[in-house]
């Protein structure tokens, strides 16, 4: 049986050096939308692109610590898990990432 990183496609995005500090930046591959963030302690995340609420586009969200807020209505969403923060609900989808040789790759399930 092949475990879950087995069962991806890893799709080069960027380089790492590229993206800015707490700045979303929009991957997009075969029909789906990432929203993917360099944090402060330099860990990438990347999260569905559009919240649940309203599909506003996170990439374009102000990050705070571990969260972005939605452009839209500023619902909070933990960059980790995709959770909206109570006493709003609903969750985006994550993505795994990785760096080799200083590009950002996101890994996408087949």
């Amino acid at each position: 049986m092949k475990t879950q990183e087995e069962q991806m496609i890893w799709v080069e995005a960027v380089t790492y050096e590229d993206l800015a500090v707490n700045t979303g930046k929009t991957i997009r591959y075969q029909g789906e939308e990432v929203a993917l963030f360099k944090m402060k302690s330099g860990k990438l995340t990347a999260i569905q692109n559009r919240c649940p609420h309203k599909a506003g586009v996170l990439a374009e969200g102000i990050v705070c610590d571990e969260h972005v807020f939605c452009p839209m209505h500023d619902r909070k969403i933990q960059l980790s898990t995709g959770l909206v923060q109570a006493p709003d609900t609903g969750c985006v989808q994550t993505y795994s990432t990785k760096v080799h040789n200083g590009t950002v790759f996101i890994g996408f399930l087949v």
